[in-house]
């Protein structure tokens, strides 16, 4: 049996699911084959319920301290299997949602594993199925997604040894783990564990944490998660050789010099993540692979000029909003329309650590190396009213403006709901906005945001509070 479409999206993750609608919004006939459940990695494995177990760690941690608020509250605990189920309740009622869309945009989906064919066509190998349907397409877009990288030696053997796709399904917690990487994931998953009261040690090969971060950045966050307790190594190289398993784990890392021993109950690698490029039929194309990641031009089209590629397994910025961005792009120049290649210094990231982390644009260093004359503007929430009110005054927005033009390149935020304050920089970005712009904008009384209008004024030396 063989299916006509405009488009087959391999890959129903959220940059394939949300290119699907798109297609459907054009008038294409749209198809999509997900191996999973629609969501992919962000719904099931990822941004939701990381970020489900984050607050309700979030919580605990608050409620052990409410009596600085003049509450009382005894005997405060947790239980772990309810806090799983509250996450699996919040991913069940999305991956809802996203099963409604597609009917409503009258999307075909596709239980199943897509691979392309010599002929260009899809072969789609039905779950739980021997049956096998071949789709015609026009165009396909491929939306695989990306998968945890381990290091050799320290391979999951979901005992001892996890990713955090295995972390997310832990059924009881232990007592103290180690965390092999400071990046995005290890810090969310160190600042969760940590308020859940575990011990927690960090060892990052680089010399700071969050190392694509501005550097004040990594530093604030960096003394802000030993405050919590977390214990951190940077510069420390893992030695996967010296990994031993018994009653918990304990491997070595060379520090300042020399083998030092770490030891704990279990062992999150969070080194990155591999593109899921394996198993797609991509041997039966002439698609140009960089490094495992399909390469492609801005408009996500490979070297086959119908055969379109988004998200992790094209590397770049590893973000669910920016798949899903690349896949509106994608679709509409496969429509024939005229979108604007995405520009990446105004994509906003997002840390969802304990305080949160939020960055747009620049960091000091870069705009610097890019060879710009710049002026900075810093201000800390402690002298912002509602940051005082929320008991969560660590923490600053830090503005980086060229000098002269006084052009706003960048971002930088710690603090209290930084990841939910970020969109305004996004904004005055994309609007090429400058610093007096943001500064002569009235930031209401008393919110956490104030201090961005504090930090547009600090850059010339007039913020009001300080």
């Amino acid at each position: 049996m063989t299916k006509e479409y405009d488009v087959v999206i391999i890959g129903g993750g959220t940059g394939g699911y949300v290119a699907a609608i798109r297609a459907s919004q054009l008038g294409l006939k749209v198809a999509v084959i997900e191996k999973g459940k629609l969501g992919g990695t962000c719904l099931h494995a990822g941004c939701i319920p990381s970020k489900a177990l984050l607050r309700s760690a979030e919580v605990y941690a608050q409620t052990k301290n409410v009596d600085k608020y003049g509450v009382i509250a005894s005997e405060v605990g947790f239980d772990f299997s309810k806090v799983q189920a509250r996450k699996e309740e919040i991913t069940a009622q999305l991956f809802k949602g996203v099963q409604h869309l597609m009917k409503k945009g009258k999307i075909d989906v596709y239980d199943g594993k897509g691979s392309i064919l010599q002929s260009k066509d899809v072969l789609v190998e039905l779950n739980n199925q021997e049956e096998e349907i071949i789709l015609s397409p026009r165009n396909i877009l491929i939306a695989t997604g990306s998968r945890p990288r381990t290091l050799h030696g320290l391979e999951v053997d979901k005992r001892y040894v996890m990713t955090s796709d295995e972390a997310l399904k832990m059924e009881t917690l232990p007592k103290s783990i180690i965390i092999v990487g400071g990046g995005v994931i290890g810090i969310e998953w160190a600042s969760m564990l940590v308020d859940f009261g575990l011990q927690v040690t960090v060892l990052e090969y680089a010399d700071r944490i969050l190392p694509t971060e501005d550097q004040d950045v990594s530093k604030e966050i960096q003394r802000l998660m030993k405050k919590k307790g977390v214990k951190i190594f940077t510069s420390a190289k893992v030695l996967p050789e010296t990994l031993e398993k018994g009653e918990g784990v304990s491997i070595k890392a060379e520090h300042k010099g020399k083998e030092t021993p770490f030891s704990a109950d279990k062992l999150l690698v969070s080194v990155g993540r591999l593109p899921n490029t394996e198993g797609i039929g991509l041997e039966k194309t002439t698609i140009d692979l960089d490094r495992d990641f399909i390469k492609t031009n801005e408009f996500y089209q490979t070297n086959e000029p119908n055969i379109y590629a988004i998200g992790d397994v094209i590397g770049g910025l590893q973000l669910a909003h920016v798949a899903s961005h690349e896949g509106i792009i994608a679709i509409e120049h496969m429509a024939g329309e005229n979108p604007a290649p995405l520009d990446s210094t105004l994509v906003s990231k997002c840390v969802y650590s304990s305080p949160e982390v939020a960055s747009v644009g620049l960091t000091e260093g870069e705009a610097k190396g890019k060879g710009y004359q710049v002026k900075t503007g810093k201000f800390s929430f402690r002298a912002i009213g509602k940051a005082l009110v929320f008991g969560e005054s660590d923490g600053f927005v830090k503005l980086v403006v060229e000098e002269g033009t006084n052009k706003l390149l960048g971002a930088h935020m710690v603090g209290p709901h930084v990841t939910d304050m970020i969109t305004e920089i996004g904004l005055a970005r994309v609007l090429n906005a400058t610093a007096m712009d943001i500064a002569h904008t009235i930031h209401p009384h008393p919110t956490l945001a104030e201090a961005i209008g504090e930090a547009a004024l600090a850059v010339d030396g007039k913020a009001i509070h300080a």
